[in-house]
């Protein structure tokens, strides 16, 4: 773990994103500890502010809540916005089975060339 029960204003800062995107997400903390294999108890105190967690927690949260470390660290990197919104397509085409995946991937092909095409 990073840290048992410490208390930060860099861990309360965390928290208030994770918090923030779980509910732009409509999960429930419930939820959102399902998902993460934890319980919700943990994810309340990671919420809080009140308890670190593990980099695989940490990962997992980026995962389910379809954005990215720095989205949820606060690092406003240039471009951070079109990066993020790339990776949370990659997240929910991750989510699809293997034949809706290759439906995906053929249509963004077939639009990709159609706007080469017209530029």
């Amino acid at each position: 773990m990073l840290g048992s029960r410490a208390t930060s204003p860099e861990l309360i800062e965390l928290g208030e994103r994770i918090r923030k995107r779980r509910q732009e997400m409509n999960l429930s903390q419930e939820a959102l500890a399902e998902k993460a294999g934890i319980s919700i108890n943990t994810v309340s105190r990671v919420e809080g502010g009140q308890t670190a967690m593990s980099i695989e927690i940490f990962r997992k949260m980026i995962e389910i809540l379809e954005t990215d470390a720095n989205g949820l660290l606060g690092k406003n990197v240039t471009g951070s916005e079109e990066k993020s919104q790339i990776y949370e397509l990659i997240c929910r085409i991750q989510n699809l089975s293997r034949k809706d995946q290759k439906i995906v991937f053929q249509t963004v092909d077939s639009l990709i060339d159609g706007i080469c095409k017209y530029r």
